[in-house]
């Protein structure tokens, strides 16, 4: 946030509509996340013991995809970081690794979470694992039902998984009294595992993607390529990246965004599907962050906090809102989003996994159109 040429707008308290203070976040996240979420510094010390845990996958690869050049017979020089090398298979853990250790540091006991595809919950699931936290993760139903072999993920690290919406919740039973066949989403799923961590002054809520201190701990991403482009002796004209919450693409893209904000020429894209079109139809307004209105409003593109996806294929990944910095930067024209069609992104995902090997999950072909 120190390099944005607009100030970010504030969080607003979902009961008064005023602007919120770390004191309003606190039943929600622990204050060292909360002053995260709220800094404007420039660089913050990543401590000792989350490095010692990063050194198990991190540096992750960059990777000249050579061989993809050649299926397109295209001059470019195409480069791709691989954040698949984590145990958990994903980037998530960069910060479900960071949030479950400044929670150990700030005395909580359990950690409640949503996931829509099981990425980040088993993300999550394995950091608490390192730091003798509990894991709760509500999972959006139809996802629950489509990846069993990521809830036993979970599971393995010590998680309690649940199909969301539940009956262990006013959110959860309300959503289903409505709808008892509700496929669920990911708002449904923040609402119970918000609701569940208000209630016990041990219990702390984690997010995986959105919110600004998540931002922060993914642009080890980009910081990592920024290095190993220069030492390939290269800088890229555009960087790419599929954007769902905006942790992943932010993770790449802030990095290079700040050289673009200090006078670089790049060109910058978050690609989305077009079922969920956040950024490029969703308007920029304040809106809940989960589907029953317990979080703060959040300024960003959104589609509504009612939004409830098609139970297609990975049904649950499919998000409202993006991430108010992302969104801010889209509207100063240093982000340019596009939205793809996903048999265009399979036809895509197929070419790369043909050339490159590399079988990349429905979400990361999108940057491939």
């Amino acid at each position: 946030m120190a390099d944005m040429p607009t100030p970010m707008e504030p969080p607003l308290h979902p009961g008064t509509g005023q602007p919120c203070g770390p004191e309003d976040l606190a039943p929600i996240f622990p204050m060292n996340l909360i002053e995260q979420e709220m800094s404007t510094q420039q660089w913050i010390d990543i401590p000792e013991e989350i490095l010692d845990k990063y050194a198990i996958w991190r540096p992750s690869p960059l990777f000249r995809a050579r061989n993809l050049e050649k299926a397109l017979d295209t001059p470019a020089r195409i480069y791709f970081k691989n954040e698949g090398v984590s145990p958990a298979g994903s980037h998530k853990p960069n910060t479900a690794l960071a949030q479950a250790y400044y929670n150990k540091v700030a005395g909580t006991k359990k950690i409640t979470t949503e996931t829509g595809a099981g990425q980040w919950g088993s993300s999550l699931a394995m950091c608490c694992s390192f730091f003798g936290i509990e894991c709760k993760v509500f999972m959006v139903k139809i996802s629950y039902n489509q990846k069993p072999y990521r809830r036993l993920m979970m599971e393995t690290w010590g998680a309690n998984c649940t199909a969301s919406p539940s009956t262990e919740t006013k959110a959860g039973r309300s959503i289903l009294e409505k709808d008892p066949d509700s496929p669920g989403s990911l708002g449904m799923a923040i609402s119970e595992a918000v609701e569940e961590a208000v209630a016990d002054e041990n219990t702390k809520y984690a997010l995986g993607s959105v919110l600004n201190h998540v931002m922060i701990h993914q642009s080890i991403i980009g910081l990592e390529a920024l290095k190993q482009m220069e030492m390939a002796g290269d800088y890229p004209d555009v960087i790419i990246g599929s954007a769902g919450g905006g942790s992943n693409f932010a993770g790449l893209a802030f990095p290079f965004a700040r050289d673009k904000i200090n006078g670089k020429q790049i060109d910058i894209i978050a690609v989305e599907p077009t079922s969920c079109p956040t950024m490029t139809r969703g308007p920029f307004a304040y809106d809940f962050g989960d589907t029953v209105q317990m979080t703060p409003l959040l300024p960003m593109h959104t589609l509504g906090h009612n939004f409830v996806p098609a139970p297609i294929h990975a049904g649950g990944l499919r998000y409202h809102g993006m991430a108010p910095l992302v969104s801010q930067l889209i509207l100063d024209g240093i982000i340019r989003p596009e939205a793809i069609h996903q048999l265009e992104t399979f036809k895509a995902g197929i070419t790369f996994a043909r050339s490159e090997g590399y079988i990349s999950a429905r979400n990361a072909t999108m940057p491939w159109p």
